[in-house]
Formats: structure tokens, sequence, C-alpha cells
């Protein structure tokens, strides 16, 4: 399972009405890479495939493909503000190291 923060999905929200996306899911998914050897990519979609499982979270349909969620599991996806700027963060309970952008983790 894989949740948004009520802050994260309002910014989500905010971002897909921005685009003209409301009618996307927002798809989830590591890849190879960042610092610490994986990164998260987050982008809007609105095609699924049979691989993919589907989530929602306050509302807000989340699609993350096989390989990822292995990755992913009990990983809640927040949005932050501050000194350094503002962004998702990920409370990942798998990751057994990252770095200090906090889109890239290691298990």
């Amino acid at each position: 399972m894989l949740n948004l923060t009520p802050k994260a999905a309002d910014k989500v929200k905010e971002i897909r009405t921005a685009e003209g996306l409301e009618e996307q899911g927002l798809r989830v998914r590591v890849i190879g890479g960042g610092c610490a050897g994986f990164s998260y990519d987050l982008f809007f979609e609105d095609e699924t495939s049979d691989l993919d499982q589907t989530f929602m979270s306050h509302g807000i349909p989340i699609y993350v493909d096989m390989m990822s969620a292995q990755y992913v599991e009990g990983t809640e996806i927040d949005y932050v503000e501050g000194l350094q700027g503002a962004g998702f963060k990920f409370v990942n309970p798998q990751a057994k190291q990252t770095c200090g952008c906090g889109s890239s983790f290691a298990t």
C-alpha cells in the first residue's frame, strides 16, 4: 500500500487542475540512478496495464508497476516546503539509506 498525506494530495490535485489533467492518476515508479542507487519518479498518466497495482489515496488514483511496488510498499508521500525549497518527500520504511536530496534511496 502507498499513501499520500493530505498536504501531498492537495498539491497533486492543484497540479492536476493547473495542467488540465483532472482525469489522470498519479504514476509512482522507482528507477535506477540517483545518489543512493534508486530514485522516485512521479508523473500523471491515464493508462494502466494488467501488471499495475492501483491504490486510492484521498481520491487520487495511484498506479505502481510490479517492479516498483516491491520498493515502495508502505511508503508515504508528503509535500514539504522549507528553506531549501518545496517538493514531494518519500517516507519509505524499506529504505536503508537516503541521500540529502530526499529523492534517492538504497535498500
